[in-house]
Formats: structure tokens, C-alpha cells, sequence
């Protein structure tokens, strides 16, 4: 497996370094740190900090990239959209206008993306715990595909499809067994691993699927692990396995209509190679291509990740024994992958005069009761005063979706910028709502 991202690296990128493979972000002399139009100092002022923001032109040109290689490369693809990494209503308006459908993994993101306007046509359900309720409303919404991950799913929705008339498209989610060189906790295509049924048992499961009442069996898919960064190698082997399976399945008689080749394709949060569209779509191209099957992905971080920043303010400055703390109003609870997977994201000042000044190692803390809350360690920053702001970079996917109230901290508002206006398209929560819904028994009310 390879490592994770450090939290620390004596060797990080310049902040001009980091904006320059950002092209929505540039530093103004005046302004400071820009989002496409807006100055960011501006957003932090109005709205008020910790805040994610979020760029619409961003995940368009990356959403087209995506689209122009998979064309490039002469495939027939759909491209669904990993709610699992976003699900603000406007990032979905967004890409939904751009012809992006979703990927989602609960009844709840179903309904955020019909809400968003995405057509049930255009909706995938993954996830290796659908409830009898979440596939009964998929059903009844028509979707385009339900991704099926064990014989007993199988069975539990040709019960459900009867029992409501209707015939659910569903495709078998195959585990190549190919391991994706990304973090353990985010890898899924490993035998291992609780996602989809094994290479083996799957062309007899399809054979059931195919005879039982209420399916329709479309196809096979996969899905190999996210933040995939250690190039091609996976996603060949893995595609090879699927190809191979379309070919016995079609020997064996059984209908293959399309193949979900899944998502994954990482991004560099710091300046680490990244796999490219074009190297993914030649990929799909080389091992797919002679099947004459349309395919299907399913990318969340690559179109989302680089779109969004959060922006926090300095409370304060500690000097320690050892270290120059810099405490900000952002924690754990707001961006938890650094707690959580020691993930690296770059911290850039909003303050050109800042981003300019002599810089010494700190460790950015948050707030949280916590050792675990730290967002970086030994990383080079300016002097910051309280009230100072920064923006953490690549927080547009697996942020705000995974934020909690620990320590009853109200959810930081998301805001959209689109050119040179913005948005809040999220509230930030009140402490009042962090009661709504509780309820003290009669034996403790006075």
C-alpha cells in the first residue's frame, strides 16, 4: 500500500507554486486571494469563517475535460456524479447543466440529486447496504441502474420489484481483486474488502440475477478505490477482469448492455503526479474498447476536490515548548481528513502582504478537545495575527459532506462563486438548531 500524504514535508510547494495548478485561485497585490472574481478576504468578511467555498467555473472546465477525453478516445460514456463527495444542491445544478447525472449511495442523496434536477434516468445507485425503503424508492423513481453487490441484494430487489410491478435495471458490481496503491481505508477493489462479489462467483450470481422475476440484468461494474494517483496499472488490470467477465457472460448467452468502470481518479492536493482524463480514458479505451459496449464513470474528487476551498481565521498564536502553534477557528469537525487520513492540503494566506512575508514552520491547529485536530505540522507560514485568514485548498470534495457538530460546533455555511458574483447556497447552522429535535422526558422536565 502506499503511504498516505504526511501532514508535514520539508519540502512543500511555494503558495505560487500551489495557485499555479489552481487556475480558478490567483494572488492579487490589492485584493489578495482570488476565486475566478472574487476576492476571498471579501467572502470571509461577509459570510464569516470557518466557510467552504466552492468554484462553479472549476467544476465546469473539469467536468468538460473529463467529457472531451472520454470523446477524444473514441468512447461512448456516461459520466455520473459521486454525490458521495459533494452533495450541495448548487455544485449538482452545476454539473447537471453540464450533462453530468449521479452516482449516489443513499435515499438521501436520490433525493438531492432530483431535487438538483438530475432525471432518474440519469441516476446510479451504489452501496453495499441498500435498505428494502432506499430501493424501493429508486424503483419507484425509475432510476437508470441499481449496482448490485451481493447474491442476497439480488434477491431482495426481484422481491421488492414484483411486489411493485415494475422491472429494476440493476448491474452486477464485480471485486477484480486489483489493488489500487491508495490509502486502506479508501481502497474497495481488494477480495478483502466488503464492496461486490467475488471475480469467481460472478458469472453465476448474474445467471441467477438473469432468471429471477423484476430484473433486468444490464451489465457488470467495478469500482477500485479512490485518490488513485500511482497512474494506469490498477485500472487496466482491473478493466482486463471486467472485459474478461463480459466475455464469458456473452458465452454463456447472459445480456451485457454497458460497463460501470467506477471513479477513483485522484487528484495532487500538493504537487504529486496525477493521473490525467486522457491517461484514464485510454485506459477504458485499451482494455473496454472492443467490447462495443458503452461505458459509464463515476469520478467525484477529480471534478470537485480542487473546486472548493475552506476559509478559516486565526484565533490566536501559541508559542509552545517545541512549536509555534497556529490556532484558527476551523477544526476536525469541519475538514477531518487530515485527522482522519493524514491528508495533506495546501494553506494559503488570504493577505498578499502575508503570502509575501518571511516564513518559519508552524503547526495549524484547530480548536477541538483534541490532539487529533491538527490540519498540518512543521509548515511553512507567514506570521499570522488573529483574525487573519486562510483558505485550505481541495476541500471541495469529502468536506463538507463529512463535517459533524463534535464539540457543538455549528456547520460552517457553503457559499458559490460564479464569475464575479457569489452566493451562500448553504446557511451556516445556528447554535438554536443544534437543539432541534431534542426532547427532555417527562421525569426530567420540572
Amino acid at each position: 500500500m502506499a503511504a498516505p500524504l504526511a501532514l508535514t514535508d520539508a519540502e512543500d510547494p511555494s503558495f505560487a507554486e500551489l495557485l499555479a495548478l489552481r487556475p480558478h485561485l490567483s494572488l492579487h497585490a490589492m485584493d489578495g486571494l482570488v476565486m475566478e472574481e472574487v476576492p476571498l478576504a471579501r467572502i470571509a468578511a461577509e459570510v464569516g469563517t470557518p466557510a467552504w467555498v466552492y468554484s462553479a467555473g472549476a467544476l465546469r472546465r473539469r467536468a468538460r475535460a473529463l467529457k472531451a477525453a472520454l470523446s477524444g478516445a473514441g468512447l461512448a460514456a456516461t459520466i455520473h456524479f459521486a454525490m458521495k463527495c459533494n452533495d450541495n444542491l448548487s455544485v449538482l445544478k452545476v454539473l447537471a447543466a453540464e450533462g453530468l447525472g449521479a452516482d449516489v449511495v443513499s435515499e438521501g442523496e436520490l433525493r438531492i440529486a432530483r431535487a438538483a434536477g438530475i432525471p432518474g434516468s440519469a441516476i446510479v445507485f451504489s452501496g453495499v447496504g441498500k435498505t428494502a425503503t432506499e430501493i424501493r424508492h429508486a424503483l419507484e423513481e425509475d432510476i437508470f441502474q441499481i449496482n448490485a453487490e451481493s447474491a442476497e441484494e439480488i434477491e431482495t430487489i426481484s422481491a421488492i420489484a414484483v411486489s411493485l410491478g415494475r422491472t429494476a435495471r440493476v448491474a452486477l458490481r464485480v471485486n477484480p481483486d486489483v489493488d489500487a496503491k491508495t490509502h486502506a481505508k479508501i481502497t474497495t477493489g481488494k477480495s478483502e474488502n466488503k464492496f461486490g462479489v467475488h471475480f469467481d462467483e460472478a458469472p453465476a450470481i448474474y445467471a441467477r440475477m438473469a432468471a429471477l422475476p423484476g430484473i433486468a440484468p444490464v451489465g457488470i461494474a467495478t469500482h477500485i478505490g479512490s485518490q488513485i494517483t500511482a497512474g494506469m496499472a490498477a485500472y487496466r488490470a482491473a478493466y482486463a477482469r471486467l472485459a474478461e467477465m463480459v466475455r464469458m457472460l456473452r458465452a454463456q448467452g447472459l445480456p451485457v448492455e454497458r460497463v460501470d468502470c467506477g471513479g477513483g481518479l485522484g487528484i495532487p492536493y500538493r504537487d504529486e503526479p496525477a493521473p490525467t482524463p486522457e491517461s484514464l480514458a485510454g485506459a477504458i479505451r485499451a482494455t473496454l474498447g472492443d467490447l462495443d459496449l458503452p461505458v459509464m464513470l463515476e469520478p467525484g474528487r477529480w471534478i470537485a476536490g480542487p473546486a472548493g476551498v475552506l476559509l478559516a481565521a486565526v484565533v490566536l498564536q501559541k508559542q509552545g515548548a517545541a512549536h509555534r502553534f497556529v490556532v484558527v477557528d476551523a477544526a476536525m469537525n469541519d475538514l477531518v481528513r487530515p485527522s482522519m487520513y493524514e491528508a495533506w492540503h495546501g494553506i494559503v494566506p488570504l493577505s498578499a502582504a502575508r503570502a509575501a512575508a518571511p516564513l518559519s514552520p508552524a503547526e495549524v491547529v484547530g480548536p477541538v478537545c483534541e490532539t487529533g485536530d491538527t490540519f498540518a505540522r512543521g509548515r511553512l507560514l507567514p506570521h499570522l495575527a488573529p483574525g487573519d485568514a486562510v483558505a485550505f485548498l481541495d476541500a471541495g470534495a469529502y468536506g463538507a459532506v463529512m463535517s459533524s457538530t463534535y464539540n457543538a460546533r455549528p456547520l460552517a455555511p457553503e457559499v458559490l462563486v460564479d464569475g464575479a458574483r457569489f452566493a451562500v447556497v448553504r446557511e451556516r447552522q445556528t447554535h438554536d438548531a443544534l437543539l432541534h429535535g431534542q426532547r427532555l422526558p417527562e421525569w426530567l422536565v420540572p
